[in-house]
């Protein structure tokens, strides 16, 4: 509270002081005139955003929870597995004959629509009457792909005529349909590589022969890992650090034989998805369980990485739709509750501007039933909201994304100037991600220890902001979240830390979790601002103009 007295003597200061004082403090930093010419943003961050399964989507907090970050964050699709799953109820046999049931299907896709989200489609998985082999999670997942894929081949046929049927072939030739799931994962996909090829194939040409405009791509496989041998040499070692990794290329997996054999089988590519999970894979050569954040800069390697693939490949038109990413692919890692998540969602989505179409966030809602239910109200869950619908601080990291404009006037370090071409308003985003610390958010499975103590890892950063050529008296709203404001748990730890809050704890929980610290500045009498700005470890801030 002293130093933002402090900030604001100075600049009623500055105002009254007139132009000579003024243009020398400017001088003494760097000062970024708001009129010059500035280059097109694409919010890519907030293409689509992530959900569990289909039919968690017919819940009416899930459907509030996405009607909150649409409006919020600006979300305009969302991806999920689990379309075709058994409890969508798409596909029955009778006396040997099909039966579709688009009706579970209908009810969603309507109330997203209504809401202005379109559907991401992720084609999976099979019904039972396709494939009733091994399955996955506690629902059921089938992965198994059957001998014959003309039952697939036809679900597919008739759901996509059917939406063109329902919701108008111009609304649907947006849509984008993805072929499955992680099928380098067993359990997604219990089969082998050429296996899913061939059911690309045959799903591709399906889609294709409605119509040659409809969106198709995949193959969606999950982490990016190195060359083979790798793993088996770092396990000699006594210990494995981060920084092993630091000079080593990890590479999407499947992502260049599936463009060869698409190239092969001149098969249409419109996108490439993929997961670009800053963690090491999962699994050793040896399918030992190993896994650890990598260093910071992962993601934007990795996406270089398969940005350089495509376009050396015949499908260099295709777009680069990353269709799940977080902190870890992890559904019970109590990272994703805290603070530095949402600084470490904010970084890597500036750092990584114009690499990619879209980069998903995996989820925005803890509704969300892969592992079951969480056993509190903070498990470590994927979701920017908790399954009570209170707001963690991921939440405000996309919101505060969403008010950039759709010009770039500066970007360097930690810190964007952007402009509104509409408006000619100014925002402005800065964060501090501790030097300390020099990987991705690390992991805190096991309990919420490691994750206390990254948030409590580094020093306070002094950040500053010169704007010339405003308008005099131009008004601008800051806001912040950093562990003491727009942070839930910081409240929940005050309360004893309930698995299960009251209806008043829970209400006190979600306004504390909105309650981000705001403050207005105005620009001088000569159309100067100074923003000077001290920022907490993993604090995010954000300069918006508002008249």
């Amino acid at each position: 509270m002293k130093q933002f007295k402090i900030v604001l003597t100075f600049l009623m200061y500055l105002s009254f002081t007139g132009s000579a004082f003024s243009q020398k403090v400017i001088n003494s930093e760097k000062t970024i005139n708001v009129n010059t010419s500035g280059k097109p943003l694409g919010h890519y961050w907030s293409k689509c955003v992530g959900a569990g399964r289909a039919n968690e989507g017919l819940r009416a907090s899930w459907l509030e929870h996405l009607a909150l970050v649409q409006r919020e964050c600006g979300f305009k699709y969302s991806r999920f597995h689990g379309l075709f799953h058994d409890d969508m109820f798409v596909m029955r046999k009778v006396n040997g004959k099909t039966n579709y049931n688009w009706q579970y299907i209908d009810d969603l896709f309507d109330r997203m629509l209504a809401i202005n989200v379109r559907p991401f489609v992720e084609l999976g998985f099979f019904p039972y009457d396709i494939s009733s082999e091994k399955t996955v999670f506690w629902w059921g997942g089938h992965g198994t792909p059957p001998a014959d894929f003309e039952e697939w081949e036809n679900l597919v046929a008739a759901f996509v005529n059917h939406c063109i049927v329902r919701y108008g072939k111009e609304e649907v030739l947006q849509w984008y349909f993805e072929v499955w799931n992680e099928p380098n994962l067993p359990g997604f996909w219990n089969g082998t590589k050429e296996e899913y090829f061939k059911m690309y194939k045959i799903t591709a040409e399906a889609i294709k022969a409605i119509d040659p405009a409809l969106k198709v791509g995949g193959p969606a496989t999950s982490s990016y890992h190195p060359d083979e041998g790798v793993y088996e040499r770092l396990s000699k070692q006594k210990e494995i650090k981060p920084e092993d990794f630091e000079n080593i290329q990890c590479k999407g997996p499947w992502i260049e034989d599936f463009l060869k054999y698409c190239e092969k089988e001149k098969l249409p590519v419109d996108f490439i998805s993929s997961h670009p999970y800053p963690t090491t894979y999962p699994f050793d050569e040896q399918k030992n369980y190993f896994e650890m954040s990598r260093p910071i800069n992962c993601v934007y390697k990795d996406i270089s990485w398969l940005k350089q693939v495509v376009e050396k490949s015949n499908y260099n038109n295709a777009t680069i739709e990353l269709t799940e990413w977080s902190s870890s692919p992890s559904s019970r890692d109590y990272t994703h509750d805290y603070l530095q998540a949402a600084t470490y969602v904010v970084k890597i989505n500036l750092d990584c501007i114009g690499m990619a179409n879209s980069l998903s966030y995996w989820t925005f809602t803890d509704v969300f039933e892969e592992a079951g239910a969480g056993n509190s109200m903070f498990h470590g869950g994927f979701g920017m909201i908790n399954y009570q619908g209170i707001v963690k601080p991921v939440f405000h990291a996309y919101r505060f994304l969403n008010m950039l404009g759709d010009e770039e006037i500066n970007r360097e370090g930690n810190k964007i100037v952007t402009r509104d071409s509409k408006t000619g308003f100014i925002t402005a985003l800065t964060y501090n991600y501790p030097d300390e610390i020099k990987t991705a958010v690390p992991i805190s499975k096991e309990n919420r220890e490691a994750a206390e103590k990254i948030l409590h890892t580094g020093s306070a950063k002094k950040i500053s902001i010169r704007l010339s050529g405003l308008k005099p008296g131009s008004t601008f709203e800051v806001e912040i979240v950093d562990e003491n404001n727009g942070f839930a748990l910081t409240k929940w730890k005050e309360m004893g830390m309930p698995d299960h809050a009251s209806r008043e704890q829970t209400k006190e929980l979600k306004e504390y979790a909105m309650a981000t610290k705001k403050y207005t500045l105005k620009s001088d009498n000569n159309g100067y601002l100074v923003w000077d700005i001290e920022l907490l470890p993993w604090a995010v801030a954000v300069l918006k103009q508002i008249k």
